[in-house]
């Protein structure tokens, strides 16, 4: 009798990262009920750490507690219901009661001015207002230069543009916003680094309609190329579901597309990442095999985690996504979370390998599962890049 196929676990479905986003995303299972039986503990316990100070300050801190959490948990209920984003609200609000709580409590406890806990839950309301509503809708455009020898220094440059993680549960304002910007901009060719789905919405059938629906305007005169993503957001066969029937673009799984351009010959290799790190460097160094001899070697993967292979190899231009940047960065801390092997090593940004350049784009789209559909200092981005040449 045959045996059913092998089903190759991704190694990041251990991680600490992923075990935080599905344990926190059961936390939507609980009922209103409870989510309000804590705010009214946690104001009862900011009630009693205030109790010494008197009545007066009593009720100001925890009547601005149960405003500022009334208010918080309404701005994320909104988010779905005005077509924005469509995260979970419980477990943002429950960590969230329990951030200032501790924080109204050590206020309380320390005798603090009661106007300082007013001051940090106005703080915390504006906080999750702008990283829920702004900053994931300011999709902006970074520019780099890349000259390099191997371009034809009297053609025009070679304009490219980048994108990566766009995460999509349904077209919101963001994806509408980078469709226009694609239009825009008339880039000479389109590279994706992967990640089209959203993890809560992997097999989701309107999820994947609104993803046709954005990529197939992708439009640029020397072609649109894809990778796919992380294997546990979007295996290669949901990815060849999202691009079937779709001319207007490539999906390369380890494959070379060599385009012709005024400028020179753009070899562009897109690789379908593991993240078993062995595999993904051996599978570079089999596909470098078969690299073209002449022009200029771009790599299309999805995470930056073999970079240092990429330079030894030859590569010219390395993009990629997956990190998003760190997606929540504090200032003078930087990214709290990386998916990347390597850390942050290559979190976000150009990085000069000698060889290779990397570029390691925020990406569009937001984290799944019990992630809060936020980004704070880290704000989307997609990159335009202009090639050109110094012979």
């Amino acid at each position: 009798m045959a045996q059913p196929p092998t089903v190759e676990v991704d190694p990041l479905e251990h991680s600490p990262l992923h075990t935080l986003l599905v344990q926190s995303n059961r936390l939507q299972s609980l009922p209103a009920w409870f989510v309000g039986l804590v705010i009214v503990v946690s104001a009862w316990l900011i009630a009693t750490a205030w109790s010494g100070q008197g009545d007066l300050p009593v009720v100001i801190a925890t009547g601005a507690y149960l405003i500022g959490i009334v208010l918080i948990w309404a701005l994320l209920v909104l988010l779905p219901r005005t077509g924005r984003s469509y995260g979970p609200d419980r477990p943002s609000v429950l960590a969230l009661s329990v951030v200032l709580l501790l924080l109204q409590a050590v206020l309380g406890l320390a005798a603090a001015p009661v106007w300082i806990g007013v001051v940090v839950l106005a703080v915390m309301v504006a906080v999750v207002y702008y990283s829920t509503w702004i900053e994931p809708f300011r999709l902006g455009i970074s520019r780099e230069i890349l000259i390099t020898p191997k371009w034809d220094r009297q053609s025009p440059p070679l304009r490219l543009l980048q994108i990566g993680d766009i995460h999509m549960e349904r077209v919101t304002p963001r994806e509408r916003d980078l469709n226009r910007m694609i239009k825009e901009l008339q880039p000479d060719v389109i590279v994706f680094t992967g990640d089209f789905v959203n993890l809560s919405n992997t097999h989701d059938p309107a999820a994947e309609a609104a993803i046709r629906e954005v990529i197939g305007q992708w439009q640029a005169p020397l072609g649109v190329y894809c990778v796919s993503g992380t294997p546990l957001v979007e295996p290669l066969e949901r990815v060849k579901s999202f691009v079937h029937g779709l001319d207007n673009l490539a999906l390369l799984p380890n494959e070379w597309a060599c385009v012709e351009t005024p400028g020179g010959r753009l070899n562009i290799l897109g690789l379908v990442v593991t993240h078993d790190m062995d595999k993904d460097r051996a599978l570079l160094g089999r596909m470098m095999q078969h690299a073209p001899d002449d022009g200029l070697h771009l790599l299309l993967m999805h995470p930056p985690d073999i970079a240092p292979e990429a330079n030894e190899a030859g590569i010219d231009l390395y993009l990629c996504g997956h990190t998003h940047g760190g997606q929540i960065r504090l200032p003078g801390v930087g990214a709290l979370f990386s998916s990347s092997h390597l850390g942050n090593r290559f979190i976000m940004g150009r990085y000069e390998l000698g060889t290779t350049t990397l570029y390691t784009a925020r990406g569009v789209g937001l984290e799944g599962l019990g992630a809060p559909r936020a980004r704070f200092l880290c704000p989307p981005e997609i990159v335009l890049w202009e090639i050109k040449g110094t012979s």
